[in-house]
């Protein structure tokens, strides 16, 4: 559930903004609509990169600008919400020795990620339907989670992550992405989960934030 279209109507937008608050605030209520919003994005699977534009410069924008911010030479690497898996790819690219992994709760969605990898025998680039909120990966297996517009569980990443490792939380239209969740909150739960600095900025029409997660000891 990468990205969404900046024309989204003002329902679409607040129930969008309630789920990523619910999530953030209460991930364990998570479970009781994560049915719905897997259908919801199977339903829009088709013709999603020409809606949005999916893969733009724009598209990538604040993805790029929280690398920047972060400076991190990751080996592998953390792709929530993937979506059709441009913004995967996109990692793929700026980081040719990583292991790049893309996950996404609908299976249409999935399915046309899958579609765009080529000849990769040494499988650096995969993807896999899964939760965001029980992420099928054991504790400290990547250098570096990205998302991008999608409800945040930071317990999750949080958990994947490696001590110095980086988070990027992205949206692409700021304010009216309707999957998307107040800097203010996101500040908060980032530094309770132990993430410091945080630094935040905008890039194209979007926002961005990006932390390390602390060393421990």
């Amino acid at each position: 559930m990468s990205e969404y279209r900046s024309s989204a109507g003002p329902r679409t937008v607040f129930i969008g903004k309630a789920i990523c608050r619910l999530a953030a605030s209460a991930p364990w209520a998570w479970p009781l609509i994560s049915g719905s919003v897997g259908r919801f994005f199977d339903r829009a699977a088709a013709g999603w990169d020409e809606r949005t534009a999916a893969g733009s410069a724009a598209h990538l924008a604040t993805l790029a600008a929280g690398l920047d911010a972060l400076d991190l030479k990751p080996e592998r690497v953390l792709d929530l919400g993937c979506g059709t898996g441009a913004g995967t790819l996109f990692l793929a690219r700026e980081f040719p020795s990583a292991g790049i992994r893309g996950l996404d709760l609908s299976e249409e969605m999935v399915s046309q990620a899958q579609s765009k990898i080529g000849l990769d025998p040494d499988a650096r680039v995969s993807f896999r339907v899964g939760d965001a909120s029980k992420l099928p990966f054991a504790d400290r297996s990547f250098d570096l989670v990205t998302q991008v517009n999608m409800p945040i569980f930071f317990g999750e990443i949080s958990r994947v992550l490696r001590p110095g490792g980086g988070v990027i939380i992205a949206t692409s239209h700021g304010e009216s992405t309707p999957f998307s969740t107040p800097e203010k909150l996101v500040r908060r739960k980032l530094s309770s989960h132990g993430f410091a600095p945080v630094h935040a900025g905008a890039a194209g029409q979007g926002t961005w934030i990006a932390a390390k997660l602390e060393e421990s000891g």
